[in-house]
């Protein structure tokens, strides 16, 4: 039994092809990241949510 992905078309094996992509996203995963690079992440997100909830806020107010 083969567990390979089927590309979605053609195009998209040609590009994956010559890109050198992998079939599936099973290769990404995001659980195995180290813990710093995880917590920058986890920062940069929080920073953009938080700036974007104080910037609807403060418009409110005014």
């Amino acid at each position: 039994m083969e567990d390979k992905k089927q590309p979605f078309n053609d195009v998209i094996d040609h590009f994956n092809k010559i890109e050198g992509n992998a079939v599936g996203t099973d290769n990404a995963k995001i659980n195995r990241l180290p813990k710093p690079l995880k917590f920058i992440g986890f920062m940069i997100v929080g920073y953009f949510i938080l700036s974007i909830v104080l910037m609807v806020i403060f418009n409110l107010i005014n």
